[in-house]
């Protein structure tokens, strides 16, 4: 009965505003420490779209990366950008928190091995979407990208973005990916990589090195910005 409850629409409805709220009061409450961000200028005045990646224990503050402003900062103006997740319950819960935190989604698939979420990636890509993936999800293991990244960005052109964000106080949880649930009043920091490119041509254990390494320096520089080095 209890299960059947939290299954309701309108109970993934509530949990999903909730955490939105959640999030958006560690967003404001947290000191914000930034580095990279004229790569992500870069890339909202080129209007060429690329592909934001990052690790998957960081994915509750993800989406405040693109969407962040610094004071007179301007906005990204018609650059979009685009979170693929699954069409299970769970994918439609963080489908719901995202579109509250102004990132848009699309309910793909990742059955028959992610050949149709690989496909809409593509899709996306074309018409213009900026992209955000996590290279070892959605079951890990952990900060080891998958194929898929490098694949995508050699076949598509789109450079990758390496993103990575932290903050000083957080729960880490006892999943596969000990993922990090923010806490409020504490110390943030927001790296953004270089972009990489990957060429056509280039071999593919190759470019997937190139950009694990990139991820996990950015998440790296993230956790020092946010004190949590010192």
């Amino acid at each position: 009965m209890l299960k059947r409850l939290l299954r309701h629409p309108r109970a993934l409805a509530l949990g999903a505003a909730a955490i939105a709220a959640w999030l958006r009061l560690v967003h404001r409450t947290t000191r914000w420490r930034i580095e990279g961000r004229e790569h992500l200028r870069a890339i909202w005045e080129s209007g060429v779209p690329a592909i934001g990646a990052f690790w998957h224990d960081q994915l509750p503050l993800m989406v405040f990366t693109w969407t962040h402003r610094a004071p007179g900062e301007p906005g990204p103006g018609p650059m979009r950008c685009a979170v693929l997740v699954s069409r299970h319950r769970d994918g439609r819960m963080i489908g719901d928190v995202v579109v509250r935190l102004g990132v848009e989604v699309v309910h793909g698939s990742s059955s028959r091995g992610g050949v149709e979420a690989f496909r809409e990636l593509r899709r996306l890509l074309a018409e213009g979407h900026s992209v955000a993936i996590t290279p070892d999800g959605p079951r890990g293991p952990r900060r080891v990208a998958q194929p898929g990244v490098a694949r995508l960005a050699a076949l598509t052109g789109a450079r990758v973005l390496p993103l990575g964000v932290a903050v000083s106080r957080r729960i880490v949880l006892n999943t596969w990916d000990r993922m990090a649930m923010p806490l409020p009043f504490g110390r943030g920091g927001v790296a953004y990589g270089a972009p990489v490119a990957v060429a056509p041509d280039e071999d593919e254990d190759a470019a997937l090195a190139r950009i694990a390494a990139a991820l996990t320096a950015a998440a790296a520089r993230a956790e020092a910005l946010a004190g949590m080095h010192a």
